[in-house]
């Protein structure tokens, strides 16, 4: 029997519209995206004219049903949007990750048609947002939540500190944890949307970081802070399985930004490479670079393979937890991999800001950080293997 090729689909499986869609963020990443990379991270700015044009392509709401404002299109297809930012600034890439898997989709997959209606077209053409969970004393353990939510009436009042929040001082619409019910642990835990205008709520201190210094990230803080009850997201107790289930939604989209470091790092470097002569010859020539290429190269794919498969597994309505894990936890890895590698390959010049792979190796290290810890990750894939 001859064997039939799909010529529809390139190597890694895209159908149409996700090459498409990967072919149109790259044109806009190195256009747009990259000339603004070196100075925001310098500055630490926020790029609020990125995300601007990034709402008028339609990319903010992108894996949302066209009936909300979003684009329609798949999860993978949102993934590959997210390495391919990441490609050439990570900054970029992880607020736009942040927005889209941590907000966005939680609204979507979780919340009421009124909510739905009432906040997805905006966050899906013009408006930013920020997803509240981490707090001085709950990071790895979300369950540890301290922030309190106290029903009375048509209200909650809600009072305590969520820290390290990307988008924090530039989102408009956020939504948070908070424990409505004492002594039951993680059941206790509920899940509301607000917005930044409302009573008793306010941003604190922002933090200066080692990597990702175009990406916002800051604190919110709850002084009897009034939010409806109707602004409460599904079931009261529940919000900790949303946002959980949301962190497995989210590592996909964290595994596509190591992704993308790791694929601009080898880019950066297979170009000097190429470039830099010593002893006569392009430093390419010798056997200890092309060896750390190769190991680049294939890490990479490796890690490519796992992020597509874990969001092919969620498009077929399959469990995802455990390949959402090693996907993220491998391609953060690889990333800090294969930053070291572009730096050493670099020699001194890498280790200038002359050139961008040490700001890729900055910005790799929170992919080892956020939305999990590597070792959150093995707990995961262990307890998933071990069931």
């Amino acid at each position: 029997m001859a064997l039939t090729i799909d010529v529809s689909q390139d190597k890694w499986g895209l159908n149409e519209q996700q090459r498409m869609i990967r072919d149109m963020v790259r044109e806009f990443a190195v256009s747009n995206v990259e000339p603004r990379a070196a100075e925001i991270d310098r500055n630490c700015r926020f790029p609020v004219e990125t995300f601007q044009e990034m709402a008028e392509m339609g990319l903010m709401g992108l894996p949302v049903d066209e009936q909300y404002g979003g684009g329609g299109a798949d999860y993978l297809s949102y993934a590959i949007a997210v390495e391919e930012l990441a490609r050439v600034c990570a900054s970029t890439a992880l607020s736009f990750a942040a927005h889209t898997s941590l907000v966005v989709m939680p609204i979507f997959l979780f919340a009421s048609e009124a909510q739905k209606m009432k906040y997805l077209p905006d966050l899906c053409s013009k408006r930013l947002g920020a997803y509240g969970l981490t707090e001085p004393n709950a990071g790895s353990d979300a369950g540890g939540t301290e922030t309190t939510a106290v029903r009375q009436g048509d209200e909650y009042i809600l009072n305590g500190t969520k820290i390290f929040i990307t988008n924090a001082n530039y989102a408009e619409t956020f939504i948070a944890t908070a424990v409505t019910e004492k002594g039951v642990g993680t059941k206790g835990i509920s899940a509301f949307i607000f917005e930044k205008n409302t009573p008793g709520f306010s941003l604190g201190s922002k933090d200066e970081k080692l990597g990702m210094r175009g990406s916002d990230w800051g604190t919110l803080q709850f002084d009897n802070a009034k939010i409806p009850a109707e602004n409460r997201i599904g079931e009261e107790g529940k919000g900790f399985k949303y946002f959980m289930q949301t962190l497995d939604n989210g590592r996909i989209s964290i595994g596509a930004l190591g992704v993308g470091i790791a694929q601009g790092a080898l880019d950066k470097a297979l170009r000097y490479a190429k470039e830099r002569r010593q002893f006569g010859k392009a430093i390419a020539e010798f056997q200890a670079i092309q060896f750390m290429l190769a190991d680049m190269a294939m890490e990479i794919e490796a890690a490519r393979l796992l992020v597509y498969n874990a969001a092919r597994l969620k498009l077929a309505g399959q469990p995802f937890s455990k390949e959402a894990a090693m996907a993220k936890l491998y391609a953060s890895e690889v990333a800090m991999r294969a930053t070291n590698h572009a730096i050493q390959i670099h020699g001194g010049y890498g280790y200038t800001k002359d050139f961008p792979v040490e700001r890729y190796m900055r910005d790799a290290k929170l992919c080892e950080i956020g939305e999990g810890t590597s070792e959150i990750q093995r707990t995961v894939i262990a307890r998933n293997i071990l069931s």
